[in-house]
């Protein structure tokens, strides 16, 4: 393994998050890397509704097919864009260490309480409902300068929220014509995954890269995408899931935001630990 080809997205955000695994890889273990950018689905259908459409796959799954036909050896995910099972023949080779999971509140300067929030996530919209119960929702898509712009300088709406981590990943502190607010996790529940960067590789290679990733990510990470996978949910849905070392923090349609104790147990029966809670709530039968 003297080289390793990376498969990644093409946007700004996605090359930066992949050079940071690049470097890594030449760091921990020696080897060349060469990156290999792709166009996914998501990104050529720029105008759908990732709400509408549902948005299983759509940035990642020409990452994984490179990566089951050999053409790259891992592929570079934002973790939030992940389906909750994993494709045939595919493992979680392991995730950067975790970088700020909160969501930002991006609002045009001078606006205090928005009337418009352009976003096309449910999850975001659900929430920001919570947060400001007269707004009026719009749908955005776009790089995440390209939603700034829209903002800023476009004015299609009031604000948007963004993941602190693209902005800080980006080099992002300020922006012509709008003001940042991060938002708590009392406040907003994040994406599952959410500021982690993940390096998805072949069943037979996952040893090869586990020990060299971060295991505090891995840990909070596994429970989140464990209580998405037996949720079943995308983009299309509004459910949301973030651990910390003692907390989990929850967003359902159906239940609202909660919050809960964890235990060191918890984390070491993922599965049966998101079954157990989304029983509780009664989220699975």
């Amino acid at each position: 393994m003297s080289k390793l080809i990376l498969a990644t997205r093409q946007s700004p955000l996605a090359l930066a998050q992949t050079e940071l695994v690049a470097a890594h890889l030449r760091n921990q273990l020696g080897v060349e890397t060469e990156l290999l950018p792709m166009v996914t689905t998501g990104d050529r259908q720029a105008g759908w509704s990732l709400e509408q459409r549902g948005g299983k796959g759509l940035f990642t799954s020409e990452l994984e097919a490179a990566v089951q036909q050999g053409a790259a050896d891992v592929a570079i995910h934002s973790t939030k864009d992940l389906p909750g099972v994993m494709s045939a023949g595919l493992a979680m080779g392991g995730y950067l260490p975790r970088a700020d999971a909160r969501d930002v509140l991006v609002l045009r300067e001078g606006i205090d309480v928005p009337m418009t929030l352009a976003t096309g996530s449910p999850r975001r919209r659900l929430q920001g409902q919570l947060l400001f119960p007269l707004v009026v929702f719009s749908e955005i898509r776009g790089n995440v300068d390209t939603r700034l712009r829209k903002i800023g300088e476009q004015q299609v709406a009031e604000g948007t929220i963004i993941a602190a981590a693209g902005l800080r990943r980006l080099g992002i502190e300020t922006w012509p014509g709008v003001e940042f607010a991060p938002l708590e996790f009392s406040q907003m529940v994040p994406a599952v995954g959410q500021g982690a960067v993940a390096v998805q590789c072949r069943e037979d290679d996952a040893a090869k890269f586990t020990a060299i990733f971060d295991a505090a990510t891995a840990r909070a990470v596994n429970l989140e995408r464990a209580l998405q996978a037996a949720l079943g949910s995308g983009c299309q849905t509004a459910f949301a899931a973030h651990a910390t070392a003692d907390t989990l923090h929850l967003f359902h349609q159906n239940v609202g935001l909660l919050s809960f104790g964890l235990s060191a147990a918890d984390f070491t029966t993922p599965e049966q630990t998101a079954g157990r809670i989304l029983r509780d709530l009664n989220l699975l039968s």
